[in-house]
């Protein structure tokens, strides 16, 4: 079973999708966005801080930790480069709880079906309920929804999610600061200026901070 490069996780959120949700944000992401939140996520090895390495079935426990949690969600970083990775984690959570999936990636999904750009792709999808999809565009970040951008589609793989389309497209967002010891992690899809306003008070805090790249 092969090993996941991580950048971050959390568990037990509900600013990335309906209900109670874990969140992974792998390390790695071939696009290099104009604008992106995390750019120490982009390089394809973990560089430090809480960056790891994992084993997708560990890891599949880990998010399963509180009890309440009915989904997880997976951005980056680029989720399909570890696209095989984590289509063990969803694979290996479900056996133990019947969960929905978020998947982000800046890939359209048209190109992730005909030109997979890695193994396990077409797995992947198969799993997942709801992908969000296109590179984040700085300049059309209009504060809505669970896409970063204007630009970036939602795409509804099964109807289990279907309810909550109108929230995921177009809905308000929320964001979440986790404080680690000496870390502060923003969770959520920031709308305009939050991400400026969050690693403002990380600086004055003298924080290090990490923040969720939307896609």
């Amino acid at each position: 079973m092969g090993k996941l490069y991580i950048a971050e996780t959390c568990v037990g959120t509900r600013a990335l999708g309906p209900g109670l949700r874990s969140v992974v944000w792998v390390q790695g992401c071939p696009f290099h966005c104009a604008g992106c939140i995390a750019p120490e996520w982009i390089p394809a090895e973990p560089t430090g801080g809480p960056a790891r390495v994992a084993d997708p079935a560990d890891l599949a426990e880990e998010m399963l930790a509180h009890p309440g949690v009915t989904g997880l969600t997976f951005s980056g970083g680029e989720p399909m480069s570890q696209a095989a990775g984590l289509a063990l984690v969803i694979e290996a959570a479900r056996q133990v709880r019947d969960l929905t999936l978020i998947c982000f990636t800046g890939y359209r999904l048209a190109e992730l079906r005909t030109r997979p750009p890695g193994p396990g792709v077409a797995d992947l999808l198969a799993q997942t309920d709801v992908l969000i999809d296109g590179r984040y565009v700085a300049a059309r970040n209009d504060g809505r929804g669970l896409r970063g951008s204007a630009n970036q589609q939602v795409h509804f793989l099964t109807g289990r999610l279907q309810d909550a389309e109108e929230g995921l497209a177009g809905g308000p967002r929320r964001s979440e600061i986790r404080l680690r010891g000496g870390s502060a992690l923003l969770v959520g899809v920031p709308g305009p200026g939050v991400s400026e306003a969050f690693d403002r008070a990380v600086a004055a805090g003298s924080r290090t901070g990490a923040a969720h790249p939307s896609g």
